[in-house]
C-alpha cells in the first residue's frame, strides 16, 4: 500500500479563527459526554415499540429509569383521533402510562426521516399547535408529584 505524497505548503488550506467564532462554547455531543447530554430525557418526543403485547406508543418522556417508562401520549393507533380531538378544542387529559422496563424493546426520538414527517410535525399540521406543551406542561412542571410510585393515576401496562 503507497502512501500518499505530501500536501506543498501551498496547496494546504488554513482557516484562521473569525472574531465571531465562539471558540469556548464546549462540545455537546452525545457521544464525548452522555451523562450530561442525553437525547432521551423529560420532554423528548419519542416513539416507544414494547413487547407481550406488541404495541406501539407516541408520547413525551416524563421519566426514564431502570425500572420503566413514563410516557404521556397515546398508542399510534389512537394519533388521529387525538390530533382531531385538540383540534377540535377538546382537552386533552390523561394519556399518562407507566411501561416496566422489561416490555420497553426499543425506543427513537420522534424526528423526520427525509420527505418523512414526524409524528410531531403532523400533529402541528392537523392541529396547529406544537405537541410538547400539550403533553409535558402539566407534568414537567410539578415532576414529584407525578413520578412513579406516586398515586398520580398513571395506567400500569
Amino acid at each position: 500500500m503507497h502512501s500518499a505524497p505530501p500536501i506543498p505548503h501551498r496547496l494546504r488550506l488554513h482557516f484562521p479563527a473569525l472574531p465571531d467564532d465562539n471558540q469556548t462554547v464546549p462540545s455537546t455531543s452525545f457521544y464525548q459526554d452522555p451523562q450530561t447530554v442525553s437525547p432521551f430525557r423529560p420532554g423528548a418526543l419519542v416513539i416507544a415499540t414494547l413487547t407481550n403485547p406488541r404495541e406501539k406508543f407516541w408520547g413525551a418522556i416524563l421519566h426514564l429509569a431502570s425500572e420503566g417508562l413514563s410516557l404521556r401520549g397515546v398508542d399510534i393507533a389512537g394519533f388521529d383521533e387525538l390530533a382531531t380531538q385538540i383540534k377540535n378544542g377538546e382537552p386533552f387529559t390523561s394519556g399518562v402510562v407507566f411501561f416496566p422496563m422489561h416490555r420497553v424493546e426499543r425506543m427513537e426520538l420522534d424526528l423526520p426521516e427525509g420527505d418523512i414527517l414526524s409524528l410531531a410535525q403532523r400533529f402541528a399540521q392537523k392541529t396547529g399547535q406544537d405537541p410538547a406543551p400539550i403533553l409535558t406542561s402539566e407534568f414537567l412542571a410539578n415532576p414529584i408529584a407525578h413520578s412513579p410510585g406516586h398515586a398520580s393515576g398513571e395506567k400500569l401496562r
